[in-house]
This record gives C-alpha cells, structure tokens and sequence, in this order.
C-alpha cells in the first residue's frame, strides 16, 4: 500500500471520529507521535496525515500547540459539510439528518430554478435541451441505469437552466450539492426512490411546457409543487432504508406515499 493511500485512509478514519463526536470541537487531535504508533507508521507520514485532516477543514494548527478540533458543524463550509456527510454514513442518525438538509435544501433549488425558468423569457436552445433529455432517456433505457450517471445529467440540465436565468450563486449551490450527493452511492441511490424513467417522463413534461410558451396553469404549479414535495418525501424515506436506520416492515402503510 503506497503511502499516499495511508495518508488517505487514517485521515479518512480521524475525520470519522471527529465527525462521530469521539473528539470534541476545541480539544487538540492526537499528537504526531501518538497518530505514529496508533497507525504503525513513520512521524512524517503522520504529519501528513494530520496536514490532509486540516485540508478537509476538520482540524486547525496552532503554532506551538498542535492541531485542534474545530467544529465542523458550526462553522463549515460546504466544502466541509461534503466531507462530514461522506464520513457520516456509517452513523445513520447523524447521515438521514444531513441528507434530510440536503434534501430540502436541493428540492427549494430546483423547484425555483423550474418555475423561474417557465415564467422567464431566457431560454436555453430547445435542440440542446431536448438533446439532453435524449441522453438521459438513453441512459434510463440501459439494462442496468448507472443512477449516478442520471442523476449527474438532471443537475446539468438544472444547471443549464440556473445559467440561462443568470443564476449564478444558485448555480453555484446546485453545483456543490451535485457533487456532495454523486459521491455517496446511498445518496444517489435515494434519488431513485422511484422508477427511474418517471424523470425522463417529467423532463419531458416540462419541455414540451415551456415549447408551448403558454406555461402551466395555477393549478398545474399547485399539482407540481405537491409532488416534487412527495416526491422528496419519498427520497429521505429511501434513503433511511439504506442507510439502516428502519426497514419495510416497521416503516407503516402511511410511509408509502402515492
């Protein structure tokens, strides 16, 4: 095993335990020489090691004292939050109420950036759009879907739409969120609460909406926004599934949301 994949994978394990409350925020992490013994490898690997903990923002040099932890929670970025989620799934409780965020976080995204785009007069060419969605049909039809792949083409056609609006700080949002959940399988996984073809079905629902050029009535916005909400209901309810926090039998009837 190289030494770069050590460096990766005991900073994996001490971002664990920081992200698990084993190490609390304000306490100094391990020392160099303990990381060394604890891992059975040399200082300087263990100062690297300690150097990637604090790239993921986890912990904080101070001259003289070593490394404390910060809280993440408290004071991370998104850069942060990416890497505490990933860390996170093993802790079921901890990872379905950061993706429960997340969630809530991205269906306001999407949900804006869809009814902004229906009701703007920017428009992204329609060949380009309906290239993508043929792409994301094409995708869907394959024998065994690469969800990732799907789910990586609906943020780029969101994407595209956010661009078209000059959206640029929503775009930016998307793009984090987008590569938070496309690194964990479970998260991906989870967007496909349903059948995978219902997206392509959507998307191409919407486009021939915005062809028309009439946009939806009050009460098709109404219909629209109610299932994206059951929709993303569904999603964290997955998701919980597979990340083990409750399994079929114990979810009721009520948790199957038409």
């Amino acid at each position: 095993m190289g030494s770069q994949t050590v460096v990766a994978d005991v900073a994996d394990e001490l971002a664990r335990r920081v992200a698990a409350g084993e190490y609390q925020p304000g306490d100094l992490m391990p020392s160099v020489r303990r990381v060394a013994e604890e891992f059975d490898m040399n200082r300087a690997t263990a100062q690297l090691t300690l150097g990637r903990l604090e790239s993921y923002g986890f912990v904080e040099a101070r001259r003289g004292k070593g490394f404390t932890i910060r809280d993440v929670r408290e004071v991370g970025g998104v850069d942060v939050y990416r890497q505490l989620f990933r860390f996170a799934i093993p802790m079921p409780g901890i990872a379905v109420e950061m993706f429960r965020d997340i969630v809530d976080v991205e269906r306001n995204l999407v949900r804006e950036a869809l009814l902004a785009y229906t009701g703007s007069e920017r428009q992204v060419d329609s060949a380009e759009l309906k290239a993508s969605i043929d792409e994301l049909e094409l995708t869907v039809r394959q024998d065994d879907p690469d969800l990732r792949r799907i789910l990586a083409i609906e943020v780029m056609l969101v994407r595209r739409l956010l661009t078209a609006l000059g959206h640029t700080m929503q775009r930016a949002i998307l793009n984090s969120i987008g590569e938070l959940v496309l690194e964990v399988p479970e998260a991906v996984e989870a967007f496909f609460a349903g059948a995978p073809d219902l997206h392509v079905l959507v998307w191409r629902a919407l486009a021939a909406v915005w062809d028309s050029g009439s946009g939806p009535s009050d009460a098709q916005i109404a219909l629209f926004e109610d299932l994206l909400g059951r929709y993303h209901e569904k999603v964290v309810l997955r998701f919980e599934e597979l990340v083990g926090v409750v399994d079929e039998q114990s979810r009721g009837p009520h948790a199957l949301l038409a």
